[in-house]
């Protein structure tokens, strides 16, 4: 590790000079060391483990609950739960519960499939690696929609007010669509439901503490955890982390800008690396031509050449290939969709009116839980096209070369027209009772702003340290030695960085 220079972060955070939302503090945030309404001490139903179909190695199990906490003797749904148990029992520390991020990736898959590669082998034999499915996610009663109006979805960007009533209306239909079809754990989908869920499993496994391991949504889950019951954790580390206490603006803002820094990065590294496909070329330049052709209807998408790409569909591939960063990948796509011969003009094809399906006839569904979970943990309602276009014009302003942050704002468009309470309301976070808490954060995340990060820490800055890794991409863990040993030392020792510490950028793509 080396010292962290502040100046590292100005580029990242300057267009967010005006200051990022506190956050209006909610009521009803209950202290560490409570359990939640009604429920009282009774331990839940124990785990009844089994060998996983994927991998006899590993456990799998339910664990019975309630689908609302406030009334724990209600109706109750199968929460999935996987285990691999600490390789070396001798040297066993406890359990390790881990959550990948989403709203929407499994636990019990990282748990049995992912966890053997991800974590390091000293990780593997001291904790017992305990991934679930968050409700409506996955095995645990998934929410599902139909798919013929899943494929209806209108664009997220409506031209004016008509369009922006069409887009709310469609967000209702789908929501009652979704409701039908996946119940009550439809409405009990947010965050603060899964925190409950969580400390339900370390009730069931018997563990006094737990450790966890918490990634970019799983970061969320992982404060509130701590919020919530913060005296009942061993160590917690949080990677790609969650700002909370952001309204609309700030989040869509400092969403489109962190994509944006990543495409910048993604052109420097083109300029210097002669195996780049678009090097000595104006990568910029490029970019924006591509889109531009794409606007015009003149790119074909190479998996379905019928078919038009649009400006948007290739700025999210571009945002999906920052995560590794894949810039060969993303270099190669561009290349080759700039070097299309000028097809004969398309027009796009008219979007089908949305309508409900019909409760009678039989319907195919298909999995759906992000904006279950999404528009219940957070107060994103534009209301009306004036509205919702300044926010887009605010987006473009902080990333005109990405068009904003795609798949956040699809995020929030898909929110408009749902009611106006939410279960899991913004608010800063309070942390009053757990230990040290590990945040790593890439300094160019392309998916969550660095100041994200910092914020966090600084609402929490008697529980938190906060480790930057001055590299790109999403994922933390495993981007060097040092962002790896910095976790592996703390899970293991309970060992935090030095104050002002941070890791060097790894090896470039």
């Amino acid at each position: 590790m080396r010292p962290y220079l502040r100046t590292l972060t100005a580029a990242l955070t300057a267009v967010l000079a005006a200051g990022v939302l506190a956050g209006a503090a909610t009521p009803g945030v209950q202290a560490a060391d409570a359990d939640p309404p009604g429920l009282g001490p009774t331990a839940p139903d124990s785990i009844d483990w089994k060998p996983c179909p994927q991998d006899a190695e590993a456990e799998c199990g339910t664990l019975r609950l309630p689908i609302d906490w406030a009334h724990p003797a209600g109706e109750k749904f199968d929460l999935a739960v996987a285990r691999r148990k600490a390789t070396d029992p001798d040297r066993r520390i406890g359990v390790l519960m881990v959550n990948p991020g989403g709203p929407g990736d499994s636990g019990v898959d990282f748990a049995v499939r992912r966890a053997k590669t991800h974590f390091s082998a000293e990780v593997q034999e001291k904790f017992d690696i305990v991934g679930f499915d968050p409700r409506g996610v996955g095995a645990s009663h998934p929410v599902k929609c139909s798919k013929e109006l899943l494929d209806q979805r209108p664009s997220a960007y409506p031209r004016d007010q008509a369009e922006f009533g069409q887009l709310a209306e469609y967000n209702r239909a789908l929501r009652r669509d979704c409701r039908r079809h996946t119940g009550p754990v439809f409405d009990h989908a947010d965050t603060l439901s899964v925190v409950r869920d969580m400390d339900a499993v370390r009730r069931s496994l018997g563990e006094k503490k737990i450790n966890y391991f918490g990634h970019s949504y799983g970061a969320l889950l992982g404060e509130q955890y701590a919020e919530e019951y913060g005296d009942r954790i061993r160590t917690m580390a949080l990677t790609a982390n969650m700002d909370h206490s952001l309204g609309v603006r700030d989040f869509l803002v400092s969403s489109a800008a962190t994509a944006e820094d990543s495409f910048h990065q993604f052109a420097k590294w083109c300029d210097r690396t002669s195996s780049c496909a678009l090097h000595g070329r104006d990568v910029t330049a490029v970019w924006d031509g591509l889109l531009a052709k794409a606007d015009r209807g003149e790119i074909r998408d190479p998996e379905n050449p019928d078919q038009a790409l649009t400006a948007n569909a290739i700025a999210l591939f571009a945002f999906k290939k920052f995560y590794g960063p894949d810039r060969d990948g993303l270099a190669t796509y561009v290349a080759e969709l700039d070097a299309q011969d000028p097809p004969d003009a398309q027009r796009p094809r008219a979007e089908p009116a949305p309508t409900e399906p019909s409760q009678t006839a039989p319907q195919q569904t298909a999995a759906e839980p992000f904006q279950a979970a999404f528009c219940q943990d957070w107060r994103f309602r534009p209301k009306s096209h004036k509205e919702f276009a300044r926010l887009t014009e605010a987006e473009l302003r902080a990333a005109p070369h990405m068009r904003g942050s795609p798949r956040v704002h699809a995020g929030v468009a898909a929110c408009i027209g749902w009611p106006d309470e939410v279960n899991n309301p913004q608010h800063r976070l309070r942390i009053t009772e757990a230990p040290k808490i590990l945040m790593l954060h890439s300094m160019h995340d392309p998916a969550n702003h660095f100041s994200w990060a910092t914020n966090v820490h600084r609402q929490t800055r008697g529980t938190t340290v906060l480790l930057p890794y001055e590299g790109d991409g999403h994922s933390v863990y495993n981007r060097s030695g040092c962002t790896r040993d910095a976790v592996d030392d703390y899970l293991t020792e309970r060992k935090t960085p030095s104050p002002g510490s941070s890791c060097a950028p790894a090896a470039e793509n």
